[in-house]
């Protein structure tokens, strides 16, 4: 089936025009009564063709599509288990950093800090904090 790429919605556009051109000729030369002439026939013609096989690729594109088979995947097969492995041995737990347990609190050095600034107080020589 070849891929169709123009509409028809302009094809009949234009066969319009043209057929609305030699009606209103005809109606304006020779009056609404006497018959219509080939050329009127002939776009007619044309016109109720093109606006079936419009219709008819209206009634192909509401038609469900043809699609591929979808490719269905092998399983693959399992894994096989892996064997288990010994148990390690437990170390030793590790001792705390003696540095850790002499660590001041915060209470401890606001009371070395204020205990610093009374002395600078005291002192003979005037310090910048003082």
């Amino acid at each position: 089936m070849p891929v169709r790429i123009a509409s028809l919605a302009r094809q009949l556009d234009k066969n319009g025009q043209r057929l609305h051109r030699v009606i209103a000729s005809r109606a304006f030369s020779h009056g609404a009564d006497p018959a219509p002439s080939d050329e009127e026939r002939a776009l007619r013609e044309e016109r109720s063709a093109l606006k079936a096989a419009q219709a008819e690729r209206r009634a192909r594109a509401a038609l469900p599509r043809v699609k591929p088979a979808k490719m269905v995947k092998e399983a693959k097969p399992p894994k096989a288990p892996k064997a288990p492995k010994a148990p390690k041995a437990a170390k030793p737990p590790k001792e705390k950093a003696a540095k850790a347990t002499n660590k001041p609190s915060r209470a401890d050095k606001q009371t070395k800090k204020a205990e610093n600034l009374e002395a600078a107080k005291k002192a003979d020589r005037k310090s910048a904090k003082t």
